[in-house]
């Protein structure tokens, strides 16, 4: 559990996979507008991690203006179902505690 959390534990981290997995491949700049609260340090800072980690593969285009995705790779869509049970015991959890 340890290494998994290490991967993409975090504030922001599952959050932004789950964007990119909804819409892939996803521009940085729409990531941005997706997630309005995150700063551009931190949105940049978390996916060099994730690219760092084999979780994201981040492809630069020399256009103009310059245009970079970032898609998941084999490896980060084997966390999707994880994401899909984090996402269903929310809700179950939710359900279950309405005062939340």
């Amino acid at each position: 559990m340890n290494i998994t959390l290490d991967i993409i534990g975090g504030k922001w981290k599952l959050m932004l996979l789950n964007k990119i997995r909804e819409e892939c491949p996803m521009r940085f700049g729409v990531l941005r507008r997706k997630l309005p609260h995150i700063t551009q340090a931190t949105l940049t800072a978390q996916l060099k991690q994730l690219e760092r980690d084999g979780i994201l593969l981040r492809e630069a285009y020399a256009e103009s203006p310059p245009r970079v995705e970032y898609k998941l790779t084999e490896i980060g869509k084997s966390l999707i179902p994880i994401m899909d049970s984090l996402c269903a015991w929310g809700e179950d959890y939710q359900r279950q505690t309405p005062s939340r």
